[in-house]
């Protein structure tokens, strides 16, 4: 055997299993919203990577901090002009389904299954990409995040920032 066919054998055997595994794995069904698909469990495995240090230090506080911004960025997502919004559900489809993962990330482990330290490398990467649809898809994501978590006014207090207060 040739080395030549061995490694085209071996290339056309990655990409269909590749492929296989992405149409026959089975498909984890959540209820979805009247609205349409809710990624409120992809980006609760954002949310503590983008916010790392931005989150309070208490484990229940934390959780309600983190719960508050999924509802934050939900609403947020609802008044983006729909070509954002496709754009963002396409992006977002995409880290949800294993080929998608391959193409964005090199990898097909599910972003569940990643450590924080594996996240926080996979945004990084995103960050100083030479390609500038990933450093638009990290910019995205981080804006999303960034400002649904700021716009809860309960997260201003570690800003130290306070609401203006109008003048009668």
């Amino acid at each position: 055997m040739k080395r030549r066919t061995f490694l085209m054998g071996a290339f056309a055997g990655t990409a269909a299993l590749a492929l296989g595994v992405n149409l026959y794995s089975p498909e984890f069904s959540l209820p979805e919203d009247s609205e349409g698909k809710d990624y409120r469990l992809l980006f609760s495995v954002l949310l503590p990577v983008m916010l790392d240090g931005a989150l309070p230090d208490v484990a229940i506080h934390k959780l309600a901090a983190q719960n508050r911004t999924l509802d934050a960025i939900k609403q947020s997502i609802a008044v983006l002009p729909d070509e954002q919004q496709t754009e963002l559900f396409e992006l977002l489809d995409m880290l949800e389904n294993r080929l998608g993962l391959l193409v964005l990330t090199s990898s097909m482990t599910p972003l569940l299954m990643r450590s924080p330290a594996e996240l926080t490398e996979m945004l990084e990467t995103w960050r100083h990409s030479y390609f500038a649809l990933l450093q638009t898809a990290y910019l995205g994501l981080r804006e999303l995040v960034m400002a649904s978590y700021y716009a809860c006014p309960e997260h201003w207090s570690r800003l130290h920032y306070a609401k203006p207060e109008l003048f009668k």
